[in-house]
C-alpha cells in the first residue's frame, strides 16, 4: 500500500475516524484505525463492535492495500504534521508516514483479524444538517450521565411520516425538539434510543454537511442506527429497553407564565449563583414587572437581584437549580424565554417549570423546543 494525500484532508479524516474510539478497548485491535487505499480513494475507519466511524477522501494511490495502526497515535501525528503532502506506505509490518521533513514508523496490527465494519445500504430519511445539529445541542444535554439506568443515558428518536422528535431526560428535566423529516423509506413510525455521546458527536461533526441521512435498522439480528453526511458515516448499536413515557409530562396548555429577557436572566443567575454551594438551588419570586432571584450560601453569604419580567396569571415562587435552568434558557436560542408554571394536586408544591422560546414579549414561538424542569422543594 502506498498513497499521497493532502495534509489537511488527511488530518480531518483521521480525526473523524478516531474520535469515537473507546478509551479502554476490550481488545488491542479495537484501538486501531483501519486504512484502506484503492482507486484514488482513501478510507479510514474505526470499530469497537458498538460504534463505527468511516470516511473517504480523495488520494493519489500508487499501490492499493490495507493497514491497521493505533488510532490515537495516528490521530496525534496527523494533527502535528508539517504543512506538506502526506505519503503513507506499508512495508512488511510497519506503516511509514512521511510529511515534509517529518517521518514516522508505526507498527502494523494484523488487519486480517479486524472485525467486519457494519455497512448500511438503506436510508430511513434525512434532515437538514444545521437544523439537526441545533436540535441535538438543545436536547442531548438533558440525557442522564448515570450509567446505573442505561435507558435514560440515550436520546430517544421518534419518527413519524414527516417529523423527527428528539427527547432526553435525567429524571430532573426533560428536553424535546421536533424537526421536519423527509421520509425516504415510507415508514409511518420508527423509534431508536441512541447513546447521547454518539448523538452529540454526530451533531457537531455533520453540522456543515447539508443533509444528514438516518437509517434505523431493526432486523432481529441487529438493532442499530447509521448517520451519513458527505462522505462520512457513523453507526451505533441502539440502547435496549423501554424509554419512559416522558412526553405525557408536558401540559397541553399553561395559563400562568412569565416572559423574560433570556440574556438578562442568564447573567443574573450567573451573578447571584456565585454565593451558592454546589448543588444548591436559587429562589425565584415572580411578580408583575419583575422576577427576584435570591441565594443564601456558605458563611452567611447572600445575594439578591431583580430582572424585568412580564407575568401572566398568579404570582409564583419556585426554587430551581441554576445549571439546569441555564441549560434550558440557553437552549431556547431566542431573545425572550417563556417560563410557565404547571399545577399539582398539592397547592403548596409547585409543578414542573416549562421553558420555551418566545419571539417577543407578547408573541409565543411555535414551541418546537420544550424544556421541562422539576423545581426543588422550597426551604423557606
Amino acid at each position: 500500500m502506498r498513497f499521497t494525500v493532502n495534509r489537511d484532508v488527511f488530518n480531518e479524516a483521521v480525526s473523524f475516524a478516531v474520535k469515537l474510539l473507546p478509551q479502554r478497548p476490550t481488545q488491542p485491535l479495537l484501538s486501531g484505525a483501519l486504512i484502506e487505499a484503492s482507486d484514488d480513494e482513501l478510507t479510514i475507519s474505526s470499530f469497537d463492535y458498538e460504534v463505527s466511524a468511516r470516511t473517504s477522501v480523495t488520494a493519489q494511490v500508487s499501490e492499493p492495500g490495507r493497514a491497521l495502526v493505533s488510532g490515537r497515535l495516528l490521530g496525534e501525528i496527523a494533527q502535528r504534521l508539517p504543512h506538506a503532502d502526506v505519503e503513507l506506505s506499508l512495508l512488511e509490518n510497519r506503516v511509514q508516514v512521511r510529511c515534509g521533513s517529518a517521518s514516522f514508523s508505526l507498527p502494523a496490527m494484523p488487519v486480517e483479524e479486524y472485525p467486519q465494519i457494519p455497512r448500511i445500504d438503506t436510508v430511513s430519511g434525512e434532515v437538514p444538517a444545521d437544523v439537526f445539529a441545533e436540535a441535538v445541542g438543545q436536547v442531548s444535554l438533558a440525557a442522564s450521565k448515570d450509567d446505573v439506568t442505561p435507558v435514560i443515558t440515550g436520546v430517544q428518536f421518534e419518527v413519524d411520516e414527516n417529523s423527527l422528535t428528539l427527547t432526553a431526560t435525567d429524571r430532573y428535566r426533560v428536553a424535546t425538539r421536533g424537526i421536519d423529516w423527509e421520509n425516504r423509506a415510507g415508514e409511518e413510525s420508527l423509534t431508536a434510543l441512541v447513546p447521547s455521546k454518539i448523538v452529540t458527536e454526530v451533531g457537531k461533526t455533520f453540522s456543515g454537511d447539508g443533509q444528514v441521512q438516518l437509517a434505523i435498522v431493526k432486523d432481529g439480528e441487529r438493532e442499530l442506527v447509521a448517520f451519513s453526511g458527505g462522505r462520512k458515516t457513523v453507526t451505533s448499536l441502539l440502547i435496549k429497553g423501554n424509554y419512559p413515557p416522558v412526553g405525557r409530562l408536558f401540559p397541553e396548555s399553561v395559563d400562568n407564565y412569565a416572559v423574560v429577557s433570556t440574556a438578562d436572566l442568564i447573567e443574573a443567575v450567573g451573578r447571584v449563583g456565585l454565593v451558592l454551594e454546589r448543588e444548591a438551588a436559587l429562589r425565584f419570586s415572580f411578580a408583575e414587572g419583575t422576577v427576584t432571584l435570591e441565594a443564601a450560601g456558605t458563611e452567611s453569604a447572600q445575594a439578591v437581584e431583580t430582572v424585568d419580567a412580564h407575568l401572566v396569571g398568579d404570582e409564583m415562587v419556585v426554587s430551581l437549580k441554576p445549571q439546569f435552568l441555564l441549560d434550558g434558557l440557553r437552549s431556547t436560542h431566542s431573545e425572550f424565554a417563556r417560563i410557565a408554571f404547571t399545577r399539582t394536586d398539592n397547592p403548596g408544591k409547585p409543578g414542573p417549570v416549562l421553558i420555551t422560546s418566545q419571539r417577543s414579549k407578547d408573541e409565543a414561538d411555535e414551541e418546537s423546543f420544550r424544556y421541562l424542569l422539576q423545581p426543588n422543594l422550597l426551604l423557606r
